[in-house]
């Protein structure tokens, strides 16, 4: 073995020692983690669809029925009640919708036997349980013309607020 080899492997030997201590040590630390989640919902609707109204004959005597719906989506745990406002064209306590010149009436309602008025506010809102979980939930919006109103024949429509306490 020459010489220079022999340097060679000695000299690697030493660094090989070096790089190594005969005894390593430690220190821990913990490291915390967090976040906050947010309470929020989402608000979505379909139309109420009453279809035609026959003032003349069929709806005469009987009114006309129609359903929507409102779908919500909540952080889980969140979600109180849902109001629906009086629309763009109440006058005083009574939902309208507009015509060409005239308005027909009509209600909104939170139960299908349509005698539970859907408003805002407390009493008037419908209360929903605390989302089980962001799955969203659809409710029912049972809808109703009057029987009976003399209208002119004419596209009829109005806009309702829908919104989501949580």
């Amino acid at each position: 073995m020459s010489r220079s080899t022999r340097v060679a492997l000695i000299f690697g030997g030493l660094i090989l020692g070096l790089a190594a201590p005969a005894m390593a040590q430690t220190a821990v630390a913990s490291l915390a983690v967090g976040a906050t989640v947010a309470r929020n919902c989402s608000i979505a609707t379909t139309p109420v669809a009453f279809g035609t109204y026959d003032p003349i004959v069929v709806n005469a005597t009987t009114s006309l029925d129609g359903t929507g719906s409102v779908v919500v989506s909540c952080t889980k745990r969140a979600g109180t009640r849902i109001d629906l406002g009086l629309g763009a064209n109440a006058s005083g306590t009574t939902r309208r919708m507009k015509g060409t010149t005239d308005f027909l009436t009509y209600q909104l309602y939170r139960n299908a036997a349509r005698s539970q008025v859907w408003g805002a506010g407390a009493g008037a809102g419908r209360n929903i349980a605390r989302a089980p979980s962001r799955a969203p939930r659809t409710f029912t919006v049972y809808g109703r013309i009057a029987a009976g109103q003399d209208v002119g024949a004419a596209s009829y429509n109005d806009t309702v607020v829908a919104t989501i306490n949580f």
